[in-house]
């Protein structure tokens, strides 16, 4: 069956009444979660992975890539009326569509925010559809080796690009590494660091872990922080205008291969996307000058770069098995736990079901457009509800999903241990995306190191001398030493010239 044949089979497929509803209420959804400050993407998709638990694999990541992609969008209502980003990927817009909103133009700038996202969905989701089978078939040559360098690498990227310190990025990722390290190993099923607990033994489950990471640390944070600002409930016109789309053509369609490529990258994310898609912008303007005043073009790119990135984010997931930012992450996690097995042999075993992903993007992006367009007066009035009275009710259902997995009294314990680790690490400044990346790719690292060491007999030479190893463990080794200051600086130098 050829590719054209398998996307249509696909789209047919999910053209019934329950599967359009469910992508209703879940894009909806998503688009309050990003809206509402204090939520985030990670935690929307941790929540609702806890409780599509017990449904059918196709209605779970449907509902979950509507709530991601929802999400990411949604972020941008608080940030141009509030000048508080919704989720960190909506920081970059504030720069200029709070500086609209404040010159009344704030539905122009929701409009504009509406048909970037629309549009970058679109180019991200056609770099699926093109690339996936591609990459997916050059995976099938990569052995033990490769994958343990492939775990190494999405761990020291997100170290390295998180923000903040690098040495605390790292510090955040090899926490997550030792974490899953916990229970029994794969091999002999020795228990490792389980202390003669036979809950420990069983290792830590990453629903829990990253429920508690996300949702309780979220709820901690928003207790203790201040109240935010009431919003305007008045606008202008949400209809995008047709030049600002045509004029900008160039603009959406670099920002939205940049956004696809930065999410196709392991560890960076949509904030990364957005940063970077802003920068090209910018550097290519003729109205330089205008950037971070209420620049039409620096919110174009900024909207589209970040949306690009969810399903450019989704290529790593189903061609590697390794997340390009923390909720793709936790889509991995769902559709491991969905019985789905998404790596190099997804091609193999379900060819299909790359394409049923590409469709179910292109409906959520179609559901975002029109929330974007004919609820947005609605949705403002969500803004208006105070997040404190908010987080009772995302305490209880984070304490449901945890517990409705598997019925156990620990998984509640280990949520809120890990509510409380990911409270601290926020306090102290260290990012939480590479603790979740290191749960995530704790166990395909360990797998294939024993794997690798066993079919050499405990040699280490071909994880260094293989082609494919050597690359990717330069690549990794030379993303730690960019990350010293002063050699940045002089590679940064170099590169100008």
């Amino acid at each position: 069956m050829t590719q054209l044949a398998m996307l249509g089979d696909a789209f047919a497929s999910l053209m019934t009444v329950a599967t359009l509803f469910n992508v209703a209420w879940a894009t909806l959804l998503g688009i309050v979660i990003g809206a509402l400050p204090g939520l985030t993407a990670t935690m929307g998709v941790a929540l609702m992975t806890t409780l599509t638990y017990r449904m059918e694999p196709d209605a779970a990541i449907q509902i979950l890539i509507c709530i991601y992609v929802g999400a990411i969008y949604g972020g941008s209502r608080s940030a141009i009326l509030l000048n508080i980003p919704g989720t960190p990927a909506s920081a970059c817009s504030t720069l200029d569509g709070y500086p609209l909103a404040r010159r009344g133009e704030a539905g122009r700038a929701m409009g504009i925010s509406t048909s970037g996202s629309w549009l970058g969905t679109l180019v991200g989701t056609s770099m699926v559809a093109l690339l996936t089978p591609t990459l997916g078939e050059m995976a099938l040559s990569f052995g033990s080796y490769e994958f343990f360098w492939i775990a190494v690498f999405g761990i020291v990227i997100a170290g390295t690009l998180s923000g903040g310190d690098p040495l605390k990025g790292y510090i955040a990722g090899f926490l997550g590494l030792f974490v899953s390290t916990i229970g029994q190993e794969t091999n002999h099923a020795y228990a490792r660091y389980a202390f003669g607990d036979p809950n420990l033994a069983g290792g830590i489950s990453l629903l829990p872990a990253l429920v508690g990471a996300f949702g309780v640390a979220e709820v901690l944070q928003v207790m203790r922080g201040p109240r935010m600002e009431p919003v305007t409930s008045t606008l202008d016109s949400v209809i995008p205008r047709l030049e600002d789309v045509t004029r900008h053509w160039r603009t959406i369609l670099r920002s939205g291969l940049i956004g696809t490529f930065v999410g196709a990258l392991p560890g960076l994310g949509e904030d990364i996307a957005a940063w970077t898609s802003y920068a090209a912008a910018r550097r290519a303007s003729k109205e330089k000058e205008l950037y971070g005043r209420g620049s039409v073009e620096g919110l174009m790119s900024a909207e589209t770069g970040e949306s690009a990135c969810v399903p450019g984010a989704i290529i790593p997931v189903l061609t590697l098995a390794v997340p390009g930012s923390a909720p793709a992450a936790v889509l991995l996690a769902a559709m491991m736990i969905h019985g789905l097995n998404p790596g190099p042999m997804l091609i193999v075993t379900a060819p299909h079901f790359i394409y049923r992903v590409v469709a179910m993007l292109v409906l959520a992006d179609m559901a975002k457009l029109l929330f974007g367009l004919f609820l947005v007066r609605p949705l403002l009035w969500i803004l208006l509800v105070p997040r404190e009275r908010l987080m009772p009710v995302v305490f209880v259902l984070c304490c449901v999903g945890a517990y409705a997995i598997a019925s156990r009294q620990f998984d509640m314990g280990v949520m809120l241990v890990f509510g409380l680790i990911g409270f601290v690490l926020r306090d102290l400044k260290f990012p939480v995306a590479p603790l979740i990346l290191g749960l995530v790719l704790g166990d395909l690292l360990d797998k294939n190191l024993l794997r690798g060491l066993t079919l050499t007999a405990g040699d280490v030479t071909p994880f260094f001398t293989r082609p494919v190893s050597a690359v990717l463990c330069a690549i990794t080794f030379g993303s730690v030493l960019l990350s010293v200051p002063g050699l940045r600086a002089r590679a940064a130098r170099l590169l100008a010239r």
